[in-house]
């Protein structure tokens, strides 16, 4: 990328490119001058193999090379998960103590009788650690040697959408990359056949909340680092394929002549969008061969098949897509985001955390189990979790939104294996021990991938703009 020559900018801008220009407004600019800073932060010459984002270098010891986000969306109940509290259950359908919520914020049980709700499952201890899971995920509890359960997360956002984008981004405001998007254009991806960020989506029977696409976005950065949904059933991009009659070298010179053209804008336009867009036609092109093959899931083995309980290769189920996942780790995919849409539970609670388990219990555990085996899993970092987790007060046949605690495991990429951390108050309302925010969850992942939180940041709007804002602090405890 060419250095900013102001004397070139100023000579740029004639009547055609005044108008041209005008369209793209104060955003244009804002991106220009990030393009700038891009452009300052990337001397090709010192990065090792691999390494091809913004940073030169790591700041840390790398412990993970790529992350792995298995999103239960819709917050699913830590009390049916990984967090037991016996006292919560003798409490069942009594009064909720106004000592624990009296002046505190509730999503919809604000001014309504509250009472106790008891975990409907029985736990048991698994592994050398003796970590207690629910029995809802036998699978899962398969592998608690290879799980650190955080039981003190705690989040600031009440309501999804809030929640999914301070859970992506660490901020509400728009225009904040997400963390999959800092990652990329961080440290780059090892791939230049696929994208570098990819979304895929699945969704149960119940509670299933609604995602948007702003949970993946590049934000202020330019649109190039931004995630790519691949669609969970039939072709995963759309459109990856020729047109009826234009065979692969007719399309390799339509690109190449775009690319030319894109080339000669560049020269007289100074638009960092333009640069990804000559970046996004080659790997298009790329994408007709490597997409192809690395969604033909029939390749795999039966017994593979069998391990993440795959009925149908491609059938859009989360099982399928935890498949996939590994494929696309394989082939070098800095950041694999997997949205299972089925734990928002306001009624219907038993049924849909039965639902929702058995649709991803088995595939969470396989993916652990296949990572590990194949030499992978050290430096592949996994988290498993929602956006926030679920009130032990009841809401008729189901549990409301809770801020206070809630419970995500992480496995691999350089985390203490085996382990739980922090904990929750005997009736599970508040985190009180070893607590995790959000942004330390940030900072403690970033740490694991070789990155000082404070220090991949951009100019956004006048200001430093990171992951974590101003806050956020690593969090020895979770790591190896």
């Amino acid at each position: 990328m060419c250095a900013f020559d102001p004397t070139t900018h100023a000579l740029s801008v004639n009547r055609r490119a005044f108008l041209q220009q005008s369209a793209y407004g104060l955003g244009g600019l804002a991106l220009a001058m990030l393009t700038q800073r891009l452009g300052a932060a990337t001397p090709t010459a010192k990065r090792p193999p691999g390494w091809n984002g913004a940073l030169t270098a790591a700041h840390l010891p790398v412990k993970a090379k790529r992350v792995i986000f298995l999103c239960m969306a819709g917050g699913p109940s830590q009390f049916e998960t990984f967090d037991w509290k016996p006292k919560l259950k003798e409490l069942h359908d009594q009064p909720f103590p106004e000592s624990f919520t009296a002046g505190q914020q509730l999503a919809q049980l604000q001014n309504m009788v509250l009472k106790a709700r008891g975990p409907f499952t029985a736990f048991a201890k698994h592994g050398q650690a003796g970590i207690e899971v629910s029995e809802l995920f036998p699978h899962i509890a398969s592998v608690a040697d290879d799980l650190c359960v955080v039981r003190s997360m705690t989040t600031e956002q009440i309501n999804h959408d809030t929640a999914h984008a301070f859970m992506n981004t660490g901020s509400i405001i728009k225009g904040r990359p997400s963390m999959g998007s800092w990652l990329l254009y961080g440290l780059g991806a090892e791939t230049q056949e696929l994208p570098g960020f990819i979304v895929l989506t699945s969704a149960g029977k119940f509670g299933l909340q609604p995602i948007s696409a702003r949970q993946w976005s590049s934000g202020a950065l330019p649109s190039r680092f931004q995630g790519i949904q691949f669609q969970s059933r039939g072709d995963a991009v759309h459109y990856v394929g020729n047109p009826e009659g234009v065979c692969q070298s007719t399309q390799r010179q339509v690109v190449e002549e775009i690319q030319r053209m894109n080339g000669l804008l560049a020269e007289e336009t100074y638009d960092p969008e333009i640069a990804t867009r000559i970046a996004q036609y080659e790997l298009a092109f790329k994408m007709q061969t490597s997409v192809p093959e690395l969604t033909d899931l029939k390749t795999e083995p039966k017994a593979m098949l069998d391990l993440y309980g795959v009925k149908e290769p491609g059938d859009g189920s989360f099982a399928s897509n935890c498949l996939l996942a590994r494929r696309l780790a394989e082939r070098g995919v800095r950041m694999i985001q997997l949205y299972h849409r089925a734990w928002d539970h306001h009624g219907q609670l038993e049924e849909g955390m039965k639902a929702g388990a058995r649709d991803v219990d088995q595939a969470s555990a396989a993916l652990i189990k296949d990572l590990k085996q194949r030499g992978m899993l050290d430096d592949t970092l996994i988290l498993w979790g929602g956006e926030f987790g679920r009130t032990p007060m009841g809401q008729g046949t189901g549990r409301d939104h809770h801020i206070n605690a809630f419970s995500v495991f992480m496995a691999g990429g350089g985390v203490k294996a085996g382990t739980t951390y922090g904990a929750t108050d005997e009736l599970g309302y508040r985190a009180v021990e070893n607590v995790v925010d959000v942004h330390d969850l940030h900072a403690t992942m970033l740490a694991l991938m070789g990155v000082d939180h404070h220090r991949l940041n951009i100019k956004f709007q006048g200001l430093d703009i990171r992951l974590t804002g101003v806050a956020g602090k690593v969090v020895s405890g979770l790591m190896a």
